[in-house]
C-alpha cells in the first residue's frame, strides 16, 4: 500500500488523482491532502478518503472547515507551514505536486529532505528551482516521477535506455486553440476563445498558458532538468491530434514514443504506481478510426512565448523564474479582464528586458526575483 499526500487536491489534476486511488483500492491510500480555497471539493474529499491531515492555506478557510469536519478526527491546518507539513508528513511514501504556481517549490524541497518520492505535476518547481531541486534528488537518493503526458512519454520511452544516448527530446504540443492563426488574428481573442482547447480538459490558468504556447516553454525547462538534455537538442512539434505524447530520438537515429488517447489519468495512474503498469479502465486509442497523425513546425513568429522561454533556460540563473512569474502575473490579468492575449507575452518580455540578472540564485533569491517581478508587472 503506497501512502499518498495529494498537496492541490481540489484542482484538476488532484481530482483525477484521487479518482486513480479511488480505482485502485487496496494499492494506494491518502493520508494528507491540501487546497487554497475551495473547502467544498475537499470536505467532499476528506469524508471519503479519510486523511489524517489536511491543509488550507487561506487560514479563514481553514477555520471554517474546521467547524464542518468537527464530527472527524482530521487535523486542519493553514498556511505555508501547514502546506509543508502536508507535503513532507512523516507516514507517507510519496507526495504529489499539483498546486499552480511557485507556491509549490517550498513544500516540494522539504519533502524530498523528508525522504519523499515526487510525483511532480508542478511545473514552476523545476522551472525556477531546478539547480536546486535536482542535485537535492540525487542526495536523498528519492524518485522523482513526471506527471506532465508529455514528461511521462519521454520518461516511459527512456526505460531501460541510457540517457547520454539521448540525441534530441521530440517535446509535442497541440499548437492549442488558436494554432494557425497570425498575430493579427489574435489581436481581438477572447479569454472564452483561449479557454477552448481542443483535446485537453484543464484549469483555466494551464488553458490560457496552452494557448499562447507558455506552457510549452515551460515543459521545454523542465526537459532539461528532468533528463539533462541541453536546450538545443530539446525540439517542440506541433501534433494536433495528441496522440503522440512526446517522443526520444537516440544516438543511433532510432525514435522511441509513447502514444495514448489525451487523458492525465493514464500518467498520473503511472506515477503512482510506478514501476507497475495497472489496468486503467479507459478508451483507447483505435489506429484504424485514427487513420494518420500529422505534425507541423510551431510558429514562433506568432507565438513568441516559446523563443523567450528557451531564451530564459539557455541565459540560465533566475531567468526562468522571471519568465514564470511575469506570466503568472500576466495570465492572472487576462483572466480578471485587465489586458488583451496579446499582452500576455509582451508583458513576459519586458519583465525579461528589466529584472536584474542572479547567475546562481538562491532559494530566498528565487523567492526574492518572482516578487519583484510581479510588482514590476502591476
Amino acid at each position: 500500500m503506497r501512502k499518498l499526500s495529494v498537496i492541490g487536491s481540489t484542482g484538476s489534476i488532484g481530482r483525477q488523482a484521487l479518482e486513480v486511488v479511488r480505482n485502485n483500492p487496496g494499492k494506494l491510500s491518502v493520508l494528507t491532502l491540501a487546497a487554497c480555497t475551495n473547502i467544498d471539493i475537499l470536505e467532499e474529499q476528506i469524508r471519503e478518503f479519510a486523511p489524517k491531515t489536511v491543509c488550507v492555506f487561506n487560514e479563514d478557510k481553514a477555520k471554517e472547515l474546521s467547524y464542518r469536519v468537527r464530527d472527524l478526527s482530521v487535523r486542519i491546518v493553514s498556511g505555508m507551514e501547514g502546506l509543508i507539513e502536508c507535503a513532507a508528513y512523516d507516514e507517507t511514501d510519496m507526495t504529489l505536486m499539483s498546486v499552480v504556481g511557485m507556491i509549490g517549490v517550498r513544500p516540494t524541497i522539504e519533502a524530498i529532505k523528508a525522504g519523499k518520492d515526487i510525483a511532480l505535476a508542478n511545473k514552476e518547481t523545476l522551472v525556477t528551482a531546478g539547480h536546486i531541486i535536482m542535485p537535492l534528488v540525487r542526495e536523498k537518493g528519492v524518485k522523482l516521477l513526471p506527471v506532465d503526458s508529455e514528461h511521462s512519454a519521454i520518461f516511459q520511452s527512456l526505460r531501460g535506455e541510457e540517457t547520454s544516448k539521448i540525441e534530441k527530446v521530440l517535446l509535442t504540443a497541440s499548437g492549442g486553440p488558436f494554432r494557425g492563426m497570425k498575430r493579427k488574428d489574435l489581436e481581438k481573442v477572447t479569454l472564452a476563445d483561449a479557454l477552448k482547447h481542443p483535446n485537453w480538459s484543464m484549469g483555466k490558468k494551464i488553458t490560457v498558458d496552452s494557448s499562447t504556447l507558455v506552457n510549452k516553454g515551460l515543459e521545454v525547462c523542465e526537459v532539461k532538468w528532468l533528463f539533462d538534455v541541453d536546450p538545443d537538442n530539446i525540439q517542440v512539434v506541433v501534433q494536433p491530434q495528441s496522440i503522440l505524447h512526446s517522443a526520444v530520438q537516440f544516438s543511433d537515429g532510432a525514435i522511441i514514443g509513447q502514444m495514448g488517447i489525451p487523458d492525465m489519468k493514464l500518467p498520473i495512474q503511472f506515477a503512482l504506481l510506478y514501476p507497475d503498469r495497472s489496468y486503467l479502465k479507459d478508451k483507447r486509442v483505435d489506429l484504424f478510426e485514427l487513420g494518420s497523425i500529422t505534425f507541423e513546425k510551431p510558429d514562433t513568429e506568432t507565438f513568441k512565448a516559446l523563443p523567450l522561454a528557451y531564451r530564459a533556460l539557455k541565459t540560465g540563473g533566475n531567468m526562468p523564474t522571471v519568465f514564470n512569474a511575469a506570466n503568472e502575473e500576466a495570465v492572472a490579468r487576462f483572466l480578471d479582464g485587465k489586458i488583451g492575449f496579446l499582452q500576455i507575452t509582451e508583458e513576459i518580455e519586458r519583465a525579461m528586458d528589466s529584472v536584474k540578472f542572479i547567475k546562481d540564485p538562491s532559494l530566498e533569491e528565487i523567492l526574492w526575483t518572482e516578487m519583484y517581478t510581479r510588482e514590476l508587472q502591476k
